[in-house]
């Protein structure tokens, strides 16, 4: 009776694990909480369409483990840039300042190095290609104000 089961059972979990050809249903995201480190810049791709380019600055953490005289090293930032092309989220992205607390999830696609090319150059590395799908403001950051000029 039980072997039934498990014999299903075990077909599924096979399955799922297959080295079939890639789906339209699969799927490669990253989501970040951090800081945009400046404005998002407006810009046109060769075939003149506007995208808009952020980088969002995340802390890792936990901190690294304290060293042989127990200090303990400071966390570091990674900086992601991420690229969008939707012309309604491009309008709502140059709103956002820098420092702003945002939530991004992004697509996420990993490009190899173009044959031929110069491995000191971006086109002969690996790269990280981040696009943008959504976008919240978790906190904005605080407007310092001017002090008053006081004559007297």
């Amino acid at each position: 009776m039980f072997g039934a089961i498990r014999t299903a059972s075990s077909r599924s979990s096979v399955r799922a694990f297959s080295s079939s050809a890639p789906r339209a249903a699969d799927l490669a995201k990253l989501v970040l909480i951090g800081h945009l480190t400046r404005d998002p810049e407006s810009r046109q791709t060769k075939n003149d369409r506007e995208y808009v380019t952020y980088t969002v600055a995340t802390q890792n953490y936990p901190p690294p483990p304290p060293d042989a005289n127990g200090e303990r090293r400071p966390s570091t930032a990674t900086f992601h840039r991420i690229l969008s092309f939707s012309e309604n989220s491009n309008k709502y992205l140059q709103s956002l300042r820098k420092g702003t607390k945002v939530y991004v999830e992004a697509g996420f696609e990993l490009r190899e190095p173009e044959p031929g090319a110069d491995p000191l150059s971006p086109q002969g590395q690996r790269q990280i290609f981040l696009k943008h799908e959504t976008i919240r403001v978790l906190n904005r950051p605080r407007v310092e104000e001017k002090p008053e000029d006081s004559y007297t």
